[in-house]
Parts: structure tokens; C-alpha cells; sequence
């Protein structure tokens, strides 16, 4: 019999077939294999599918059999297992700074390392709808030429931008370009950040990726390695709230024993705690902002910031801002109307 022009392709594509279609609860019997083959125009004897399965076995294939009415051949471990795809996917379904397009995109690639029957469990667990996703789709090709730039020792040249109330792109500095030295990128509470240095300001500065436009690397190389000499991103993270800077200092606050966890979750297990019956006092260093005083004052009478006391006075000050915000309101007026 004349060799098919296929023919050579055969364990690539009896690779494929074990893959796509079998897992450990379907299996493919001999005579299906061969036509599944047949599908690549490649023919296929019973007794030289025995030698192929082997050798595939012999590069660390682990193809096992199952006996019920028929001898059945699936792959009992692919690259990723169920658990792992489904944590894939819900990454990338509560990744904001994925447009809702990228976001599909990609889920459909994760579903292809599955078994085309775990595929179809991962669908069918899809969630997607009303979820926040960014509306920036240059974020793929951004983050390609940030990886690039870091890999090659160069400077970025970017635009930035933020939303205004009519939902409206305005860039900042009057669309003036940002040249800055990337370092690292960091994903943080669903949002994708680029933390690079600045030369003009001469201090570390973070950018949320998919507010960046118009990202391109440049000839010149970066700067700011002195700066990064002692960097640790997990610190950076925890003391940079929501990714808003600020001045960093090192701050005290008395807090109710219950929000321990809640504390222990924001700083880590390695946070000083000076317990005081009821109450317990933590240590830390932040970067002091509106985010900051938000999460503070979000606890109400249960958290207290204790020093600095400059810090803790502008603490007051906002707490009674907000006050006067609600005392402004005429409640009993507003009651009689709906009634």
C-alpha cells in the first residue's frame, strides 16, 4: 500500500487526537483512533497504532487504557487539569484591564489545553456578563512593548490618560509624553500596573497599563537602577493603596479586635500587633492618600490612627467634611416627600 502524504505526521497528529478528545473519563477505542487519523489523511494499522502508543508512552506520554465492552486509550494527564483551567478563566474574566474581545480571545486558547469535554465545562461556567473590563485595546501590543523595553534595558515613551465625568479620555500634562524607565508590571486588585522610574521627578512612579496610549520603546537606556536597588514589590504593594502614591511614612493605629484578619489580610502576617485588651496597635508604613484615609475611616469608630499626628489630623478633618456633606441635607424634607 502506497504511503499517504501524511504519513510521517502520524504521531504528531495521534498526539493531537489524545489530547483534544480523551481524558480520564472518555476514551477512544483502536478503530476510532484510526479514523480520527484518517481525518489528517493518515492510515493507520491496529497493530501499528500498538507501536505508536508506545512510543508516545516512552516520551512521557500518559496514556492509560480502560476496559469496558471495548479496550479504550485516553491521556490521563494533560498540561493544565480541570482545577487549573477553571482558575485560569477566572482570572481572565476579573481582569479589568482586559477589553471584554481579549478577554474571550483568551479563554478560547485556555479552553484549547483542555480535553474538547473540559472545554465545554469551562463554557458552560462562563460569567461574564456585567463584569468591568477596560475599553482600551492597545493593552495587548502595550504590555508586548513593555516586556520588550525591560527585556532590552530601554526607556518607554507613553501618553496617559484619565476619565472626566462625560466619560470622555483626557490626557494628562495636556498630552505632553511620558518617558520613563520600566522595571517591573504588577497586577493588583484586578488592574494591571507598570512600576517604572521617572527621571524628572527622580523618584519610583506606577501607571495602570491599559490608561496607557501610545506606548513605544526608545533608543535610550534606562535609568533609575539605584532606585530599584532595594525594591520589593510585595512591600510596595501593600503600602501603596489601590496604586495611589502619596508620601510614605510610617503610621500607628489602634484597631478593634475584629478586624485582626482584616488588618493581618492588608499587611501580612508580619505586621507588629501590641494587643491592649479589646483593642490591639499595628505599626506599618504606607504611602498616605485619599485611598488611605478611605480604608481607615471606612471602619468607623473601630480604627484610629494614632501617629503620625499630622497624618491623624487630616484624618479629623476629612471624617468632618463628610459629615457636613450629610448635614446639608434636609432629611425630614426629603422623608415628607416620599411619603
Amino acid at each position: 500500500m502506497a504511503k499517504m502524504p501524511n504519513q510521517k505526521l502520524k504521531l504528531i497528529y495521534l498526539s493531537r487526537i489524545l489530547r483534544e478528545k480523551t481524558d480520564a473519563y472518555h476514551g477512544l477505542t483502536l478503530s476510532e483512533i484510526s479514523a480520527a487519523l484518517g481525518e489528517y489523511g493518515i492510515s493507520a494499522e491496529r497493530k501499528s497504532l500498538y507501536d505508536d502508543i508506545e512510543a508516545l508512552r516512552l516520551c512521557g506520554y500518559d496514556i492509560r487504557t480502560v476496559r469496558d465492552s471495548h479496550v479504550r486509550y485516553y491521556l490521563q494527564s494533560h498540561t493544565f487539569d480541570m482545577a487549573e483551567l477553571c482558575l485560569l478563566v477566572d482570572a481572565v474574566q476579573a481582569s479589568k484591564f482586559l477589553t471584554a474581545k481579549k478577554s474571550n480571545d483568551l479563554i478560547r486558547k485556555i479552553e484549547g489545553l483542555g480535553s474538547r469535554y473540559e472545554a465545554s465545562q469551562l463554557h458552560k461556567q462562563l460569567f461574564s456578563a456585567n463584569r468591568l473590563k477596560t475599553e482600551n485595546e492597545e493593552i495587548y501590543r502595550n504590555i508586548e512593548t513593555i516586556h520588550q523595553a525591560i527585556a532590552m534595558n530601554r526607556q518607554l515613551c507613553c501618553k496617559y490618560f484619565e476619565w472626566n465625568e462625560h466619560k470622555q479620555r483626557l490626557l494628562r500634562r495636556g498630552g505632553e509624553d511620558y518617558h520613563i524607565s520600566p522595571f517591573a508590571l504588577c497586577w493588583y486588585d484586578e488592574f494591571y500596573y507598570l512600576v517604572a522610574y521617572d527621571s524628572d521627578a527622580n523618584m519610583i512612579k506606577h501607571f495602570r497599563v491599559d490608561k496607557m496610549v501610545r506606548v513605544r520603546m526608545l533608543d535610550e537606556p534606562r535609568q533609575g537602577s539605584e532606585a530599584f536597588a532595594d525594591f520589593d514589590m510585595a512591600l510596595y504593594s501593600q503600602r501603596v493603596f489601590g496604586m495611589y502614591g502619596g508620601e510614605e511614612v510610617n503610621v500607628r493605629i489602634l484597631a478593634d479586635n475584629s478586624l485582626a484578619g482584616v488588618v493581618l489580610d492588608r499587611f501580612g502576617v508580619n505586621v507588629t500587633i501590641l494587643n491592649h485588651g479589646e483593642q490591639f496597635e499595628f505599626c506599618t508604613k504606607v504611602m498616605v492618600s485619599p485611598t488611605f484615609f478611605s480604608w481607615v475611616l471606612g471602619f468607623g469608630g473601630q480604627m484610629k490612627i494614632l501617629s503620625p499626628e499630622t497624618v491623624a489630623q487630616r484624618a479629623a478633618e476629612l471624617a468632618r467634611e463628610i459629615v457636613a456633606v450629610y448635614d446639608n441635607n434636609d432629611w425630614s424634607t426629603a422623608s415628607n416627600e416620599q411619603q
